[in-house]
């Protein structure tokens, strides 16, 4: 037997009308006990819209805004299998019900942190008996009385972070993904958002981002390139068009480094023994971290490629293959990976640093704001995501310069071919420490553009590809 329960919390107040669903092919002695005209008060609109519409997206086969009583049964079918879903993975113990320090722990690996005062609070709320555990009667009924939002799944949801933000070094951890969407195909058409938006986000700041290659490469004490005079040499050397040279075949990297780095992160995830579908922040780390050397390894020559490219002078090269004919020609293979090692290096502080902080402030909102959703809204998201991509980036710069160097060295007529610790020592005698942060100001002059454009793309790329919103 199905019972439906309407839950009124604030009485007396002005009823408002919705229109009711209607039970079509039922018995008729049945029709009148399913159709219904809901009333609730005005302050319960908005929950009961939002409600609604998830209802009707997920249930409603005919796409007509109305959902018949039989798929109606579907919808709640469905939603008590995630309920179980979700009830299986706190139960860690197999006991068929759970206690505070399981909901604590499942929390950490969310990267929530909160007390066992905290914890033995949340489970009071839903226990029932006075046990301190929950079973599955007590948790089934519980989840049904608060909208969906507030799942713990629906945290790994709402906070993705590589995905959604571009800043031009693809080095951060990527992100988890539902189990709800691995089984739907959603988390491809996230990859296919997240690296349209990135090849949009490129585009906009690439004068930015040669400028920052033209300060780290040319910069010293005796060419003290700023902002505004490196813009005026590109433009008197090669027109405006040449603020855009290197940013082809940064836009064509995208794909494949995106795809090789989450197939690698899914196939780590196994190797490592997790069977969850979130992973704890340091098995986060690790498993991104490889999967980030994975995909940089494959893909290395083409970030040689952009950076020759970008330093082309006008006339030099007719385009990207004959750029890397001229290479192999001239230096051989092992030209395209120059700075390889720094390049590696780098992904560790930088991925270590952008998670660490994105996942400090993500708990800090969680604990002071996560009672009523987790929903953080565009502000927060942006916030975090280019507080967290200014640190992982502040920590990995100097590497990121000497790999620039290391890779433009061939272009540097009567220049010596340093190795990495050479250029460490020759950059901090002659120009000392800060000499390890040239061009630092224009990458950072991109960052808040990069994260704010690449994430509006990538909400409207969502709903063209038929993405769900959050």
């Amino acid at each position: 037997m199905l019972g439906l329960c309407l839950y009124v919390p604030v009485p007396n107040s002005d009823a408002i009308e919705f229109e009711y669903y209607e039970s079509n092919g039922l018995p008729s002695e049945l029709k009148s006990l399913f159709k219904l005209s809901v009333f609730l008060p005005s302050q319960e609109c908005s929950i009961y819209r939002k409600w609604r519409k998830k209802a009707v997206k997920s249930a409603d086969n005919d796409l007509d805004g109305q959902m018949v009583f039989e798929e109606f049964v579907h919808y709640l079918q469905d939603q008590e299998k995630d309920l179980k879903l979700v009830f299986k993975n706190l139960d860690r113990r197999r006991a068929d019900k759970m206690d505070s320090k399981e909901i604590m722990q499942s929390l950490q690996d969310l990267g929530v942190h909160i007390s066992q005062q905290h914890a033995e609070k949340v489970l009071q709320s839903m226990d029932k008996n006075g046990t301190m555990t929950i079973d599955w009667n007590e948790w089934s009924n519980y989840p049904l009385l608060q909208p969906k939002e507030n799942n713990i799944p629906e945290i790994t949801l709402y906070w993705k972070h590589s995905t959604l933000f571009d800043v031009g070094d693809n080095l951060m951890v990527p992100d988890d993904f539902t189990t709800e969407e691995k089984l739907t195909g959603m988390w491809w058409r996230h990859l296919v958002a997240g690296g349209g938006a990135g090849a949009v986000s490129r585009t906009f700041t690439a004068p930015l981002d040669r400028l920052k290659v033209l300060m780290q490469v040319h910069g010293s004490r005796s060419n003290n390139m700023c902002i505004m005079s490196g813009l005026t040499q590109m433009i008197k050397e090669g027109g405006m068009r040449s603020l855009w040279r290197g940013n082809g075949i940064n836009i064509i990297k995208i794909a494949p480094e995106s795809a090789i780095k989450f197939m690698a992160y899914e196939q780590i995830k196994r190797l490592i023994g997790s069977d969850k579908e979130t992973l704890g922040i340091l098995e986060r780390f690790v498993a991104g971290s490889m999967a980030g050397v994975i995909a940089q390894s494959t893909i290395y020559p083409m970030e040689v490629l952009k950076t020759r490219l970008a330093l082309r002078k006008t006339g030099q090269y007719s385009g990207i293959s004959d750029c890397a004919k001229s290479i192999f020609r001239r230096e051989g293979l092992g030209a395209f990976y120059k700075g390889f090692i720094p390049n590696m290096m780098g992904i560790i502080p930088y991925a270590g640093m952008d998670l660490a902080v994105y996942e400090t402030l993500k708990n800090s909102w969680l604990e002071k704001y996560g009672t009523n959703s987790t929903d953080p809204g565009v502000l927060v998201l942006l916030g975090c995501g280019t507080v967290s991509s200014t640190c992982g980036q502040l920590a990995s710069y100097p590497l990121a310069l000497v790999r620039t160097r290391m890779q433009a060295q061939a272009m540097l007529e009567g220049s010596p071919q340093m190795t990495m610790s050479g250029l460490f020592k020759q950059i901090i005698q002659t120009e000392g420490a800060t000499g390890l942060y040239r061009g630092l100001a224009p990458n950072f002059l991109k960052v808040i553009p990069a994260v704010s454009i690449s994430y509006v793309v990538y909400e409207n790329l969502k709903t063209s590809l038929g993405v769900k919103s959050r």
